[in-house]
């Protein structure tokens, strides 16, 4: 049996990298909600002995009502996490775009809070994107990551979804107001391995220089492009733009990760930020990113 090439070598590296970061994206996400869980089972814990104390009816449906309510909120996260840690599809399908960025919201809320960012979320209605949501949610938790690691002194992020119907894509913006980015970092800030950060911060997040570089991949294997706008000293916004999903490309897949005797399409040049855009001009050609890539 031939030995792999040097591309399958390196491909199969990168996969072992992307499981073992994975993990360890979970272990943060896992530590972060739990705390979140917690809060949770008090409020129906409470709402449960305020039940059994009064026996007014008035009463005992608004302890109902509060113990609903906790309950399906600890679904979600549990739901949200369980997700993370179990699809490794590649499969591209129409992707419902407000619950993808509310559930991804919903896991960071606590985090967010505890660093005084405030959220503006403006999440308007928009046309199913053709995704990898397991992916794409990924890469918005890097990016909500970065944006609160640029504000340490409490600031607010957006998020915001809307449709391009000229380019018939889904965008997705998320803009900080913490420090910037210098232009001579912005150019390099999508190479791996290039990080301006310390090592990882108190929680344990970031200092890589891996993440920007898996977002770059995952979203041009997407067929989408990703753009970054800078000011130093107000702050950064970065834009998904997603295809649209149509019926016939529903059943797409994402690049299979290539096997021992087979032959691997060389990747393309890694495009460079600039001020403007991230990608060069055009649909940039697939790429292959390990199924389910942790940033």
């Amino acid at each position: 049996m031939p030995s792999p090439s040097l591309e399958q070598q390196v491909a199969l590296l990168k996969e072992q990298l992307a499981h073992a970061q994975k993990l360890t994206a979970l272990g943060e996400l896992v530590s972060t909600t739990t705390h979140e869980f917690n809060n949770v089972l008090t409020t129906i814990i409470n709402y449960a002995r305020m039940g059994l104390r009064y026996q007014d009816a008035a009463t005992r449906v608004k302890a109902f009502e509060k113990i609903l309510a906790a309950s399906t909120r600890a679904a979600r996260i549990t739901n949200g996490i369980l997700a993370l840690a179990r699809n490794r599809s590649t499969a591209l399908e129409p992707t419902d775009m407000v619950r993808l960025v509310s559930d991804a919201l919903l896991l960071l809320e606590r985090e967010l809070a505890k660093y005084r960012i405030a959220v503006d979320a403006q999440l308007p209605p928009v046309p199913p994107a053709l995704a990898n949501a397991n992916q794409i949610q990924q890469v918005l938790l890097n990016l909500l990551i970065n944006a609160r690691q640029a504000m340490p002194q409490g600031g607010r992020i957006t998020v915001r979804l809307s449709h391009d119907a000229e380019h018939n894509t889904v965008d997705l913006l998320v803009r900080d107001t913490g420090c910037g980015i210098p232009p001579e970092n912005l150019r390099r800030i999508f190479e791996p391995f290039f990080t301006t950060k310390q090592g990882p911060d108190a929680t344990g997040k970031g200092g890589t220089g891996l993440g920007l570089s898996l977002c770059r991949e995952i979203i041009e294997a997407h067929h989408g492009r990703l753009r970054v706008d800078s000011t130093v000293g107000k702050g950064t916004a970065f834009t998904i733009k997603l295809p649209v999903a149509r019926e016939a490309a529903a059943s797409a897949s994402l690049p299979a990760v290539p096997r021992e005797g087979t032959a691997m399409p060389a990747a393309p040049s890694p495009a460079r930020a600039s001020s403007t855009s991230a990608a060069a001009p055009g649909t940039p050609a697939p790429v292959h990113v390990p199924p389910s890539a942790p940033l």
